[in-house]
């Protein structure tokens, strides 16, 4: 049997995942996913996060008007989903997503500027196979808050990606949500301890307030 330090999670990851990497010197702010899909309780793909989309509006505002590079993602597919490959082949309910279908719409309040960059992926990851990366380099971005849907899924995937592609990524804790508090919470403590400084809206909206670029 192990030990009780074993049995404990917080006390097995102490002294060894429990780095801090701070906010960097010029952050972008992405909101990833939030479509209408996760918002309407008749599609399947419902998840009930209404309040993550509230806090990720109040991060908006404040990087609106800190004069951050404001980033949103959604996910298109033609009629086929081909370009979903195995993603679309495990997970049905993306055919949600399928060029103008309504459940891949903003929801009310969440609408783009013409000034802030639509990233349409076809893969979990916000950086895999666009130009996430090289857009952030191009604009000097060392670090990304990250917002959206959902959190064990794409938040992770693109928190992941962030890490290797060399930028800091800041997880917003209460700004991103899932359709069940296990795997939300579970993938919180793991970006935390391996790749991600996860905060709360309430510090980084501190953080922000005394920011402009």
């Amino acid at each position: 049997m192990a030990d009780d330090k074993r049995v404990d999670t917080a006390d097995n990851y102490g002294g060894v995942f429990d780095g801090s990497m701070g906010f960097g010197a010029k952050p972008a702010l992405i909101l990833i996913d939030f479509v209408e899909a996760y918002f309407d309780p008749s599609c399947a793909l419902y998840a009930g996060v209404e309040d993550a989309l509230e806090k990720a509006l109040e991060l908006r505002d404040a990087a609106r008007d800190a004069g951050l590079l404001i980033i949103y993602t959604n996910v298109s597919y033609t009629e086929s989903m081909i370009e979903g490959g195995r993603f679309a082949q495990k997970v049905p309910p993306l055919k949600n997503f399928v060029a103008g279908h309504p459940m891949g719409a903003w929801p009310k309040g969440l609408e783009p500027t013409d000034d802030e960059l639509v990233i349409t992926k076809h893969y979990p990851s916000a950086f895999f196979g666009t130009s996430l990366a090289s857009t952030l380099t191009a604009n000097g971005n060392d670090s990304l808050i990250i917002t959206g849907l959902s959190t064990s899924g794409c938040v992770r995937a693109s928190c992941v990606d962030c890490s290797s592609h060399g930028f800091i990524p800041i997880i917003a804790e209460d700004a991103v949500g899932d359709r069940h508090e296990a795997p939300h919470k579970a993938n919180l403590f793991d970006m935390q301890a391996k790749y991600a400084d996860v905060l709360p809206t309430s510090a980084i909206l501190d953080y922000l307030g005394g920011l402009k670029l």
